[in-house]
C-alpha cells in the first residue's frame, strides 16, 4: 500500500483559455498526475476533451497523464489516447460489457489500465478484475460536471475496497473522484483513499493552485 497520498489536478476545472499553463502551474507546484476526464455527451451529459487535447498537454508536463473516459464504448478511443501520450486510462465498468477484453487492450498498448464505479454501482462489479487493474477510481460524485458536492456515503465504500485490496495483496491504487476539498480530504485519506483528483479546489482556490496543493500534501495517512 502507498505510504504517502498522490494528488491528480483535474482539468476540467482549470482556465481552458491557458490550459497548457496551468498544467505547467500544477506540475511545478508538486502535483503527481494530470488527471483528464474525458466526456462523450451520451455516457454523461457533457463533452470535454479528446485525444489532440492530450496529445498538445503531453509537451506540457512530464508527469503520468491520468486519462479517465466516462464514454460509452470506450474501447472505440483507448488506442487514440494512447498513442497521444496517455499513461494511464480509465474506463467505467457501466460501459465495458467485456471488461477484461478492454483492460487488455489497454495493457497491450504499454499504458497502466484502471477501472472506474459511478457512486450507486457495487464493488461487486469490479470483483473478478481486480487483480488485473494498476487503478480502481470511486466517483464519490455522479460524473458530468465538475464542482459537485461529495457524496458522505462514499466514505464506507472507500472503507470496503481499501479492506478488499489489502486482504487480497492487491497492489491496485484507490483513486477517489469527485468534490474532494480541504476539509473532507482527511475524511477520504483516513477510508482508504491515496490519489485525490481535486479541480475546483486546486484551479479556483484563492491562495493559488501551489498553496492549494500544498495544503492537501500535508495530510497524513
Amino acid at each position: 500500500m502507498q505510504d504517502r497520498i498522490k494528488l491528480a489536478p483535474s482539468i476540467l476545472s482549470a482556465d481552458f483559455a491557458r490550459l497548457g499553463e496551468q498544467v505547467a502551474e500544477a506540475t511545478k507546484a508538486g502535483a503527481d498526475y494530470i488527471h483528464i476526464d474525458v466526456m462523450d455527451g451520451h455516457f454523461v451529459p457533457n463533452i470535454t476533451f479528446g485525444a489532440p487535447v492530450v496529445a498538445s498537454l503531453r509537451s506540457w508536463t512530464h508527469l503520468p497523464l491520468d486519462v479517465h473516459l466516462m464514454t460509452e464504448q470506450p474501447e472505440r478511443y483507448i488506442s487514440d489516447f494512447a498513442v497521444s501520450g496517455a499513461d494511464i486510462i480509465t474506463v467505467h465498468v457501466e460501459a465495458c460489457p467485456h471488461l477484461h477484453r478492454t483492460i487488455q487492450v489497454i495493457k497491450e498498448l504499454g499504458v497502466k489500465a484502471g477501472v472506474a464505479l459511478n457512486p450507486a454501482s457495487s464493488l461487486s462489479m469490479v470483483d473478478e478484475i481486480m487483480p488485473q487493474v494498476d487503478l480502481i477510481l470511486i466517483m464519490s460524485v455522479d460524473p458530468g460536471f465538475g464542482g459537485q458536492a461529495f457524496i458522505p456515503e462514499t466514505l464506507e465504500k472507500i472503507s470496503r475496497l481499501r479492506r478488499m485490496l489489502d486482504s487480497r495483496k492487491v497492489d491496485a491504487e484507490l483513486e477517489v473522484d469527485g468534490g474532494i476539498t480541504i476539509n473532507n480530504a482527511s475524511s477520504i485519506v483516513k477510508a482508504g483513499g491515496r490519489v485525490l483528483v481535486v479541480g475546483t479546489s486546486v484551479f479556483n482556490a484563492k491562495g493559488g493552485v501551489s498553496q492549494a496543493l500544498q495544503k492537501l500534501r500535508e495530510i497524513k495517512i
